[in-house]
């Protein structure tokens, strides 16, 4: 069982270092756009709740499959392929899993009070100031298990990459039948693998509701 791991090592280590820089890479870029469109819906002009809600339903309604292949694929036909196929399954993780952060975090927006926006903007501050100062930092501190169940999604929905030419985590298994290792052993050290790279969150969801928990 063992000798399956050690005999390949260079191809699980590679797999799923793979699969560790798309998670960190897209989560960050998640949360950063996610956050964004959730201003927009928010936000008073009618034109950005309009971009945000119409984002937030077609991603959130279109498999994440079909955003690959129009990335991957139907991009290249329109003159907008991206550089590599790392870059181009990073752009498709990201447009599809902040359509979930984008909910998660205007769900913790609607927890703050009406009352401390409006005394925010009676002192005269801007509504992009009432925002960043007031509002974002009490919301992110009422949605860490939600945000931390989208990650553990998004480092899961790398797998999909594999079938767009991205050797990560789950490409391994084709790479193994071509040296004719037994998949049922294959399948199970990245089972294993997964679940080192899960079992983190989970102490860190824990851990953050903590540290953000109000007395």
């Amino acid at each position: 069982m063992l000798s399956v791991l050690t005999d390949n090592w260079e191809l699980f280590r590679e797999g799923f270092w793979t699969t560790l820089r798309l998670f960190l890479v897209s989560g960050v870029l998640s949360l950063l756009l996610g956050t964004l469109l959730a201003t927009f819906r928010v936000a008073p002009v009618t034109v950005l709740r309009g971009i945000g809600t119409g984002y937030v339903n077609t991603l959130r309604n279109t498999p994440l499959t079909l955003v690959f292949a129009f990335l991957f694929f139907g991009a290249a036909k329109m003159q907008l392929g991206l550089p590599t196929f790392f870059w181009a399954a990073v752009t498709a993780l990201t447009v599809y899993t902040s359509a979930f952060v984008c909910e998660v975090v205007r769900s913790g927006i609607n927890t703050i009070p009406p009352g401390q926006a409006e005394a925010a903007r009676a002192v005269g501050m801007t509504f992009v100031q009432v925002l960043t100062i007031v509002v974002l930092p009490q919301a992110y501190r009422a949605i860490v298990p939600p945000m931390t169940s989208i990650m553990i999604a998004l480092l899961k929905n790398t797998t999909i990459a594999a079938g767009f030419s991205v050797l990560e985590a789950g490409a391994i298994p084709a790479a193994m039948a071509e040296r004719g290792e037994s998949q049922m052993l294959t399948l199970l050290w990245i089972t294993i693998g997964f679940l080192i790279l899960i079992i983190p969150l989970v102490f860190l969801q824990r851990w953050a509701e903590r540290r953000t928990a109000v007395a």
